[in-house]
């Protein structure tokens, strides 16, 4: 069974962490979930950085996993201590979702996540359990995503993209 996984805004905004997660997913390692309220923050977020791609990669993501898109969930009811994340912790409980993946773990205490059936959990966590799990297909996704690299070269991008532990896990000169 995949773990259903909602994608904070923050894991999707750099390129290339959207990569190595957006190809876990479609290599069946689990079920990416998102909602309105983080595609709208996605898109703020890359129209200031420049970033162009972003609209063309919400259409794939949506012709990928049509079932995706959850509902926004009730984020009036919650509590977290940013009043402005609700509506992420709300739209994963709508989904169903098993773990939160985000950068912003302090924002998602676990005395709010608990009674939910929830846990939040960093990329490097996630990208080390999926590792464990299922270690040559994380290679295979690691080369497809840092093609040219190896060694300490790879581990040092990896650590950039937020992925340290994998990275070191993965290092092989």
């Amino acid at each position: 069974m995949t773990h259903k996984v909602f994608l904070d805004t923050c894991v999707l905004f750099p390129p290339i962490l959207r990569s190595f997660l957006l190809s876990a997913a479609q290599a069946g390692l689990y079920t990416p979930l998102w909602s309105d309220g983080v595609e709208a923050e996605w898109l703020h977020v890359a129209r200031r950085k420049g970033e162009d791609s972003v609209p063309a990669t919400l259409e794939r993501m949506r012709l990928t996993w049509p079932d995706a898109m959850t509902g926004p969930g009730e984020p009036a009811l919650l509590d977290l201590p940013d009043a402005t994340d609700r509506h992420i912790l709300a739209a994963a409980y709508a989904g169903g979702a098993d773990l939160l993946l985000t950068l912003n773990l302090r924002d998602f205490p676990r005395r709010a996540l608990a009674p939910l059936g929830l846990t939040a959990i960093s990329p490097d966590d996630f990208a080390m359990q999926l590792w464990l799990d299922a270690p040559g297909e994380v290679e295979r996704i690691v080369d497809g995503v840092w093609p040219d690299l190896s060694g300490r070269a790879r581990r040092n991008a990896m650590k950039r993209a937020t992925l340290p532990r994998l990275g070191r896990a993965l290092e092989t000169d």
